[in-house]
């Protein structure tokens, strides 16, 4: 295989490429291109997300670090400090005025990315949290954590609401339908679960004996939710009917991550095989294999309109594509989702996509993008990286050109440092507020160093658990085959 940028098409029986639909691939033009590739992070890219207007890429690193690219006029980065251990996910808020990421060091942040860096810190997790996401509104983030714990906040209180617990093992990821009613889970205990945020509760579970679920997401109608399986699968499953409607298995490796197109016909998946694949919903079938990263690629995104969209890799790099295979009105497309997550009707025949159930073939006929020659000229030096340092207090202006997002509202009382009463809380660090005397601020800080070391004590412990509930598993399951085994002897 060709390594670099550029595109090439697998050829089968003297034919370029599937069959094509009319008005759909009927050039190379209408293939996917790459753009450019993004170099800046000094670890694995663990999240890509876009901002509202596409203007604007925020990244997330194994190397402890956010990355904001300035996408429009002059090329620009943004490096943002303040997590002290690795970034696992990150995501814009629906308006863009805030940045939400989650952090191996037990924490969710909420920033406002200017170049002033303000944040505050949410904690309540007791272990490593893997994915963080906004609702549609804007107004709640939901976490997923290795502690077992999915968690709701309030956006503008920055407080902790309520926790769901069910799953059994580590929680990979957590998403908010397009209603904000229920909240779809995967974890290692080879679940996907289905909550809904009123009752807090658990109303569906979706098994998989094959493997467990990296990454899960609601279509953008709300209909559907699609989950990325470590057992090299993607499997599509209508929530209402609680029925497995379509399962893929297209790449060689595990799937870490999938994006739906906003028209909802169209799923990316991202895999450890290094290669990123598109699926044609509405047809069943696998239509592109990307390749550009060097080694596992972790994490895919959709632009807002579907224009564009993003991957991050194990080679640290950003590869930024453009779209071109589809040419929908997607205002009109999104004004459809918006119309149908607010009723309850029937099911409609094009929320349910067709095909019965069904395994893919394992060597997909597909055309095969390999960006090696065309993008070359176009590959421009890395953008100019600008470090804005602790997320608590303003760093010096670095320039009159800066991410131009309007101020947030939200986090200007983040100074203060809350507790709830009750076995759910979380504290919220700020800004140093004026006006307290030297003897309270050392004992507060002294409260908060104890709280540390009782959160890190709860960590230990419940890992601990996790290792003792594991090992009883497996006594169970070797009594269970001894059980059978003497039962077939007699």
């Amino acid at each position: 295989m060709n390594s670099g940028f550029g595109w090439t098409r697998l050829k089968r029986g003297g034919f370029e490429g599937p069959p094509l639909r009319p008005g759909s691939m009927a050039s190379a033009l209408e293939d996917p291109v790459l753009i450019r590739p993004f170099r800046g992070h000094r670890a694995a890219v663990t999240g890509v997300a876009f901002n509202a207007e596409a203007a604007g890429l925020a990244t997330s690193s194994l190397d402890r670090f956010l990355m904001v690219w300035k996408l429009k006029t002059q090329c620009r980065a943004y490096k943002f400090v303040g997590h002290a251990e690795a970034v696992t996910s990150v995501q814009f808020s629906p308006d863009g005025q805030l940045l939400a990421s989650a952090s191996q060091d037990r924490t969710v942040r909420l920033w406002i990315p200017c170049i002033h860096g303000e944040s505050s810190v949410l904690k309540g997790h007791t272990a490593s949290v893997r994915s963080v996401s906004f609702s549609h509104d804007g107004h709640f983030l939901v976490s997923a954590s290795n502690d077992k714990s999915i968690k709701i906040w309030s956006v503008h209180h920055q407080r902790l609401l309520f926790s769901l617990f069910q799953h059994t093992h580590w929680v990979r990821c957590a998403k908010f339908s397009p209603d904000g009613r229920l909240i779809a889970s995967c974890s290692e205990d080879k679940s996907v679960k289905i909550w809904d945020t009123r009752n807090k509760t658990c109303i569906d579970s979706f098994l998989d004996y094959g493997g467990f679920s990296n990454f899960v997401d609601f279509n953008p109608s709300g209909t559907c939710i699609a989950s990325a399986g470590s057992n090299h699968t993607v499997k599509l499953w209508d929530i209402r009917m609680n029925k497995l409607l379509q399962h893929y298995k297209v790449h060689r490796a595990g799937v870490n991550c999938v994006s739906f197109h906003p028209s909802g016909n169209y799923l990316i998946t991202a895999s450890t095989d290094g290669t990123l694949k598109i699926l044609d919903l509405l047809e069943g079938r696998l239509i592109y294999t990307l390749h550009g990263h060097k080694g596992p690629v972790l994490s895919v995104a959709f632009s807002k309109g579907g224009e564009k969209f993003a991957s991050g890799g194990a080679d640290a790099q950003v590869l930024l594509w453009k779209t071109n295979f589809d040419s929908f009105d997607y205002k009109e497309v999104l004004k459809h989702h918006i119309r149908r997550t607010h009723i309850d009707d029937p099911p409609h025949l094009l929320d349910i996509y067709p095909r019965s159930p069904h395994l893919h073939d394992e060597k997909p006929q597909s055309v095969e993008v390999n960006p090696t020659f065309d993008v070359t000229n176009t590959q421009t030096p890395d953008p100019p990286v600008i470090e804005i340092s602790s997320s608590f207090s303003t760093a010096d202006d670095v320039g009159s050109e800066g991410l131009q997002y309007p101020p947030a509202s939200v986090l200007a009382t983040s100074s203060k440092r809350q507790s709830e009463n009750g076995s759910e809380s979380a504290v919220h660090n700020g800004d140093t507020q004026t006006g307290i005397s030297p003897s309270l601020g050392n004992a507060l800080e002294h409260i908060v160093g104890q709280l540390d070391v009782l959160t890190l004590t709860i960590s230990i412990l419940e890992q601990r658990l996790t290792l003792t509930e594991d090992k009883l598993k497996e006594c169970l399951e070797n009594q269970q085959k001894m059980l059978l085994q003497g039962r077939q002897e007699e």
